[in-house]
């Protein structure tokens, strides 16, 4: 019983606190944003205007975006740790999916994508290296599109998944947000981040969606991000994506 009441008073005083309840409703008002990935990511397929072979790197549950892709020739990628059922067509991490398609022993080494989509672990580390895999398989003019890269408080950028007795609460967009500034400072790469469903991050070698910036907050603060959010993740909404690309 013990337990239980000190529980209860470690909670009340939570939300009493404003920086908590603050932070909180920074996390309510994003997911309360109604345009998802799923559109922004079919939008850019329409706007290739082709047959579209897509990749997806972290499935989970393939009813919640995989499945309402719209292209032809679909592959996921998923090691089924948080979703133990796991239809997908390669149970195994990223990186032995690429390396075994860089080898040739699965699909084909001289198979390249028209969109790749990045939703694995949300990890600087490993996205950067899901983000340079993907180039190196993806058309000239192709996309990838990364999920979470706007965490709204440094409660959703954490390291760790399991602590959930934050503002967060159950969400957490971890430090996606670091690989996408990383690859900003990269010249080659046009990129930009539309501000909706904890920051859909788009990159391209072709397409003139933002130009890349110079390399500073060498460190990744969040609270330097924070501070300059817009210009970092070259933040916008999709109405702007779109007369950028159809302009």
């Amino acid at each position: 019983m013990g337990f239980f009441i000190n529980y209860y008073n470690v909670v009340s005083n939570l939300i009493k606190d404003k920086h908590y309840t603050t932070d909180r409703a920074k996390s309510q008002r994003e997911a309360k944003k109604t345009l998802k990935r799923t559109s922004i990511i079919n939008y850019l397929i329409s706007f290739l205007n082709r047959e579209i072979t897509y990749l997806e790197i972290g499935v989970r549950n393939p009813k919640n975006n995989f499945d309402l892709i719209q292209a032809q020739t679909k592959y996921s990628v998923d090691p089924g740790v948080e979703f133990k059922e796991n239809p997908v067509d390669f149970q195994m991490t990223s990186d032995e999916f690429f390396s075994q398609l860089r080898s040739g022993s699965i699909l084909s080494k001289d198979l390249i994508f028209d969109v790749i989509f990045v939703d694995g672990l949300h990890l600087a580390d490993q996205v950067y290296r899901d983000i340079q895999n993907a180039f190196d398989f993806l058309k000239p003019d192709g996309f990838v599109i990364l999920h979470d890269c706007n965490p709204p408080t440094v409660w959703h950028a954490r390291e760790e998944y399991r602590y959930k007795l934050t503002p967060a609460e159950g969400y957490w967009n971890g430090t996606t947000w670091k690989a996408f500034l990383k690859t900003r400072f990269n010249p080659e790469i046009q990129s930009c981040c539309i501000d909706t469903d904890w920051g859909v991050g788009i990159l391209s070698k072709h397409h003139p969606i933002g130009d890349s910036i110079p390399e500073e907050n060498i460190f990744f603060e969040y609270k330097d991000m924070c501070n300059n959010r817009k210009r970092y993740l070259n933040l916008m909404d999709f109405e702007t994506l779109k007369k950028k690309l159809e302009s």
